[in-house]
């Protein structure tokens, strides 16, 4: 076996299938809620002060989603999982354990 490395096959991997769901430079689906939560704001209000106001709220989400995403992608999702674990977990050998 001389040569070595040249007699292993290359397996190329597709930057869509692992690359992170973003628009905007936002996670996909929190920029989309927002934009649905600011255009529902300005199209019910139907006046000036309501479509700055609603500009504004969705500027500012905008680049704080993108610094979110910059941290982590998938941040949102991570947080999510943060939330449904225990605040204390018991040291225990097994879970069925009886004290």
């Amino acid at each position: 076996m001389s040569g070595g490395v040249s007699g292993l096959r290359r397996t190329e991997f597709r930057r869509a299938l692992h690359r992170a769901n973003l628009l905007m430079g936002g996670e996909r689906e929190l920029v989309m809620f927002t934009a649905l939560v600011a255009g529902g704001l300005i199209l019910t209000a139907q006046n000036w002060i309501a479509t700055a106001v609603g500009l504004s709220v969705w500027f500012g989400l905008i680049g704080f989603l993108r610094t979110m995403a910059k941290a982590d992608p998938r941040l949102s999702h991570v947080y999510t999982r943060h939330l449904q674990y225990q605040a204390y977990y018991p040291a225990r050998s097994r879970p069925s354990r009886d004290r």
